[in-house]
Formats: C-alpha cells, structure tokens, sequence
C-alpha cells in the first residue's frame, strides 16, 4: 500500500470529531502531512441536516467550511470526502484509497464511539492496516513524550519499528513501562523484549527512558497514572492477531487504555505480515 503522508479523521459534525481535525491539522502542520476530512452519510446526518434540504449540498458545504475554519490560522493542505454507507464498511477502503497513514478518532469513550460508528466500533480499529490515533476533548499539546508499555506479551519488533518511526517524526522521547510480574518465565522474556527495543533505540539514536511498575496491579491504571504523574502526551500500544479472522484482539486491558479518563491519547497499532512498517518516514 503506497503511503502519501495523509491523515484520514472521520466527523460526525460533532465537538469531539471538531476537535479531532483540530488535532489532526496541528500534528499535519508539524510533521508536513495533508488531512483529509471524512464524511459518511447515514441516518443521523438527515437528522443532523433535516430531511428537506439537499443532502448532498449540505455536507459539502459542512466540510468545505471546516476547511476554511482551519486554514484561516493553519498552512496545512486539507480536502474532504464523503459518501453513503456504513463508516465501519468504508473508512478502510478510503485509507487505502488516498494512502493515509493514519486514522483519526475522536470520540466520548467506548459509549460514545459505539454510538458514533455503530455496534461494530472497535472494529473500526481492530481491522485498521495503519495505526489509529484515538482522542477525546483533551486538547492537542505535542507529542514530545509516548508511553511504550512492555509485558510478556509485546511483540518488539513491530512495535519498535513504529516507536522509532514516531519518535523521529515527532523528536519524541519513548519512556519504556515495563509490567512487574513475579513468574520468572515472564520476567525474562520482559527483560529480552525490553534489550530488544533498547538496543534498537540506541542503533537508531532514539531518546528514551526506562521505568518498572512500583507494583503489580491493574495495568491500565497503573500506566495512566504514570502518564499523568508524569505529563506524558500520548500512549501507544499494539493488538493482538485474532487466530482465524483479519481483525485483532481489543481485550479489557487494551479498551481501558483506548477510553482512559484522563482522556490520553492512545495510538493503536495492529501488527502487520513481515513487519511492514505503515507509519513509514
């Protein structure tokens, strides 16, 4: 899949997803990408417009006027796209359409997101072949420091790849969080997972840190906290392949990272055959 520097942010013409192009114009002006806005017509924007009014005309006229509204005070290239359907049937073609490198997500949290795309939300991320950035109302302030959670369970070297990809786009700092855990099995594979990611950061000149959790616990918690305690901007983590499907896992630990109270933004990334790396630089 050709990549053209694109990010893709899906609106449903509501707070959220205004500032989820809010989000996704100032991280295209800081990295040099375009953002495409993404409309997909469906029984709730004829209740949002009005059944007597030309659709069409309407959401063209919607989109054409955020454009607008962003490029008055941003120098960032934007278009828009709609059409009718399903979100959850079309955004993935669309991405692959116009080679985004990223979807954007604005949402109210797992209840909010499941009403703004329908029953099969989490699918919208689970079956993604390019990363999907999740945001709430918490504002945009930089990505200068990703939180990089390792367990038994991390496969390095994809996530690697892409903590290094990030980390250049941005100039960011990865502060690796490693998982305590008292079996010795899942020790050792923690500490050779977390030798794998550091000796590529070091081969990559890649800035970061390395904390261990202070107890074990509710991981999501625990890494919430560390990033709020610590200012952290943004959390990335990685799915899991579901045995006999194309989608990934999204377990509790992972959804409560995804829909956080502290309204963090979480980057998630399903792995991909020979580790291509999507979210390429």
């Amino acid at each position: 899949m050709e990549l053209n520097n694109i990010i893709l942010v899906p609106t449903d013409f509501s707070d959220v997803c205004h500032n989820a192009i809010d989000f996704s114009v100032k991280i295209a002006e800081e990295i040099n990408f375009k953002v495409c806005i993404y409309h997909v017509i469906n029984k709730d924007t004829h209740s949002y417009f009005g059944s007597t009014i030309n659709i069409n005309r309407a959401v063209q006229e919607k989109l054409q006027g955020l454009i607008d509204e962003f490029q008055l005070n941003h120098n960032v290239e934007m278009e828009y796209a709609y059409e009718d359907g399903n979100i959850f049937d079309l955004i993935h073609n669309k991405a692959d359409d116009i080679g985004a490198n990223v979807i954007l997500l604005g949402t109210h949290g797992k209840k909010g997101m499941q009403h703004l795309f329908g029953s099969y939300a989490l699918k919208v991320i689970t079956a993604a072949r390019v990363p999907t950035l999740i945001v709430q109302k918490r504002k945009y302030s930089g990505f200068k420091d990703f939180l990089l959670p390792v367990n038994s369970f991390t496969e390095a070297r994809q996530k690697v790849g892409y903590a290094i990809n990030v980390a250049k786009r941005f100039n960011s700092t990865i502060h690796i969080f490693k998982e305590k855990v008292e079996d010795v099995v899942e020790y050792d594979r923690i500490e050779i997972i977390t030798k794998q990611i550091i000796e590529a950061f070091d081969k990559n000149n890649v800035s970061y840190n390395v904390v261990v959790a202070d107890k074990k616990g509710d991981s999501p918690k625990l890494l919430v906290d560390h990033a709020v305690e610590n200012s952290l901007d943004a959390i990335m983590i990685l799915t899991e392949p579901q045995i006999g499907t194309t989608y990934f896992n999204l377990g509790p630990w992972n959804e409560k990272l995804m829909f956080n109270e502290a309204q963090i933004p979480v980057m998630c990334i399903n792995p991909v055959e020979f580790g291509k790396i999507y979210f390429n630089i």
